[in-house]
């Protein structure tokens, strides 16, 4: 069976991606055959043009970085998409759902079928996980005493823990952090959105660990 997304992957006004494959079918048991005749309209970078979806992820698995996402998912978060679909641009190692199990896709357009998403009812799952792979618990929320994340070198092996959009960090969060750092902002509002929030904080950590000769 072909792994072909199929039309509602990726929606757009215009046609984007490539078509059939002109000329002789490479060989490489990575590329799709339906995605060979069809043409390959997902939203994927140029190097995994045609290639099956299993070797794609397969691929990413050899790329990517030793950091985690984690988002808690107490009232069933709209920007857990959003998230997902930055970590996978970011090359997170997985997504970790902290709370209801089902959350909202649309915002992660179909990227987390490239992406590891792990579910964990609560946060001590969460804690016995990074305890056991031995990852450092980075809680991200403009808390009394956090550290400016601007000025602070994130550990290289460690989970990037947000909490609910509006309330930030639950109590059970704040506590299992080993750290905890802030965004620096200069306006009126208390605090920004949780997506935008977890992609200024991944590219914090790209930006001290990742080597950018390795991106795309």
């Amino acid at each position: 069976m072909s792994e072909t997304a199929g039309p509602t992957e990726w929606e757009f006004a215009e046609p984007v991606g490539v078509g059939p494959w002109e000329g002789e079918w490479p060989t490489d048991e990575r590329y799709d055959p339906e995605l060979l005749a069809g043409g390959d309209r997902r939203n994927v970078v140029d190097a995994y043009r045609y290639w099956r979806r299993s070797a794609v992820v397969a691929d990413l698995d050899l790329r990517r970085h030793d950091f985690h996402v984690a988002i808690e998912n107490l009232r069933h978060d709209h920007n857990i998409g959003t998230v997902v679909r930055t970590a996978n641009a970011f090359a997170a190692r997985a997504v970790h759902i902290v709370g209801r199990r089902r959350w909202n896709r649309r915002g992660a357009m179909v990227t987390d079928r490239y992406q590891h998403v792990e579910h964990h009812a609560d946060v001590g799952s969460l804690v016995a996980f990074a305890a056991a792979e031995s990852l450092v618990v980075v809680g991200v929320d403009n808390l009394p005493g956090s550290l400016p994340v601007e000025a602070t070198s994130l550990p290289r092996r460690c989970v990037l823990l947000f909490g609910q959009e509006g309330s930030g960090l639950s109590p059970e969060a704040r506590g299992a952090a080993d750290l905890v750092v802030s965004i620096a902002q200069f306006g009126s509002t208390r605090s920004i959105n949780a997506g935008v929030a977890a992609g200024i904080v991944m590219h914090a950590w790209v930006r001290e660990h990742a080597d950018p000769a390795s991106s795309w």
